[in-house]
This record gives structure tokens, sequence and C-alpha cells, in this order.
């Protein structure tokens, strides 16, 4: 055996061995997402076989909640306010995220930090914190009148218009739901090379014609993210809004709270019902967007 003939038939096993870790890598790889996934699947099967199985009939439980008039009036304002606030989110994500992303000044990292509060913090402590702002306002200040149209009775202040209303909702979704899109057009503009930008200042553009015509058309699928997560995450808000708007019935009950009322009323099946709602809901934004986005890739 010549000299030459030694490294390749070393190098054998070492290819094989090569292959073996490659084959261990992608079991692992594919295993642990898989089991995670796979949890997800099994609630929702396991939500469809209650609904399907709850009647000799089967999905009569799913239509008898759909005919209530108090669920009819938390879809359509569930619906709103989540566009609403997506909207919202957006607008503040927008410069926000590229504030975050592009520029440094002093006190940036506190900012930041405060961006992140809405999301660390439970969520009953941000209806709560959102609460006590509006019942108590600071002290009695001209520009605390100017601001709050307060005359120091907390009956006769602007909580009157915004708690436990309408507005109380949106606001309360706003809150979690923005710093989710702040994060998410951070991100997009932190992975965007300035260079087009500095580029079209250089022959002519203003700052604010060069993020409109360069950085904006750039950022489309970041913004399409940002909108479909703050939706989804307005969706499936809680703790604020039972907190901040309360569960009225035909008032301020959203898909959200009307699961905690149906349980709290012992009714399983319009609770998993409307469960089942906010599922779809969710998967069919998800997928519309999904879609939309690949299609606006391949163009």
């Amino acid at each position: 055996m010549s000299e030459g003939d030694e490294p390749v038939e070393s190098a054998v096993p070492m290819r094989s061995v090569g292959r073996l870790s490659d084959g261990l890598f992608r079991i692992v790889m594919i295993t642990v997402p898989g089991v995670y996934v796979l949890l997800i699947a099994l609630m929702l099967i396991a939500d469809f076989g209650y609904m399907v199985t709850a009647d000799a009939d089967g999905g009569s439980a799913f239509m008898a909640a759909l005919r209530q008039p108090s669920i009819q009036h938390s879809i359509i304002l569930s619906m709103i306010s989540c566009s609403v606030v997506a909207v919202l989110s957006v607008i503040v994500a927008v410069p926000a995220g590229y504030v975050l992303a592009r520029m440094k000044f002093r006190g940036m990292a506190v900012i930041d930090a405060i961006v992140d509060i809405p999301i660390v913090l439970p969520p009953l402590v941000v209806g709560l914190s959102l609460l006590i702002m509006f019942q108590y306002p600071p002290l009695s200040t001209p520009l605390a009148k100017l601001l709050f149209f307060w005359d120091g009775d907390p009956n006769t202040s602007i909580s009157r218009l915004v708690v436990y209303q309408v507005p109380a909702i949106i606001l309360a979704q706003f809150m979690v739901a923005a710093a989710f899109a702040i994060r998410t057009m951070e991100a997009c503009f932190a992975q965007m090379s300035p260079r087009t930008e500095e580029v079209a200042l250089t022959l002519g553009c203003s700052r604010f014609q060069a993020f409109r015509r360069v950085v904006l058309p750039e950022a489309d699928e970041g913004i399409l993210t940002a909108l479909t997560l703050a939706w989804a995450r307005a969706l499936g808000e809680f703790g604020p809004v039972l907190i901040f708007a309360g569960a009225t019935e035909n008032k301020t009950e959203v898909l959200s709270t009307t699961v905690f009322m149906q349980l709290s009323v012992g009714d399983l099946k319009a609770a998993v019902a409307v469960s089942l709602i906010m599922v779809v809901a969710a998967m069919v934004v998800l997928l519309i967007t999904r879609l939309w986005g690949r299609g606006r890739g391949t163009e």
C-alpha cells in the first residue's frame, strides 16, 4: 500500500461520520420545532373536535353562538377596532422604528427601554395604568386642565368619553400592539442599507423625499408584517381591554372578553365557538398577508 493511498482510506470513515452528524442535525432541527407546531395543531383540532361532538347534529352550538346578538356585536366591534389599531400602530411604528434603527442621540437607551414596557409588563398592569391615568389626571394645574379638560371632578373629565367606552378598547389594544409593530419596523429598517438613501440625498432629495421615495418602498414588506402583527395582537388582547374598557354586552364587549364572559356563565360551547371565530379570523388575515407578500415579491 503506497503512502498516497492512506489519506483516501482515512477519508471514508470521516465522510461517514459527517453524514451521520448531518443526519442527526436535521432530525433535531426538525423535531424540536415540529413538537411545538404539533401542539398548536392539536389545540386547534381539539377545539374543532369539541364543537363537532358537542351536539348530536354537529355544529349547531357554533351556529347558535353566531346567532346571539351580543356575539355578533362583539365580532363587528373586534374587526373594526383591530383594523383601526393596526393602521394607527403602523403610523406610529414607521417613524419610531426609523428613529430607533438609524438615529443615535442622548437618552436613546431610555426611550428604547420604554418602548418595550407594554411588551414585558403583564397586560393587566397596562390596563390598570391606563385607568389610573384617565381617572386621576395630574394635579389641577392650568396645563392639566387644558390637556385633560379637567375641572377637578373625574365624572366631568375626558375620562367620561374614554373609560369603559369604545375608545378605551382601541387605546388598550393600541398600547400593546404598537410596541410589537415598532420592533418589527425597527428590525426592518436596521436590515436595510442606508446607502440608497444617502445617494438620494446627494442627488438633491430632501430627507423627507428620500424617505418617501426610497426608504418606504423598500420597507413595504416590513410595513405589511407590522400591520398584520398589530392586527393579530389587537384581536387577542384581553387584560387591558377588560380593565380599561370593561365587557359591557352590546357596548364594549369584543371577542377576547366574550370568551371570558361566556366561560364565567358556564357556557363552554359558546366560549369555544367564539375562540374558533378568533382562530379563523386570525388565520385568514395571516394567510392573505402571506400570499399578498409572496405575490409582491415575485413581481
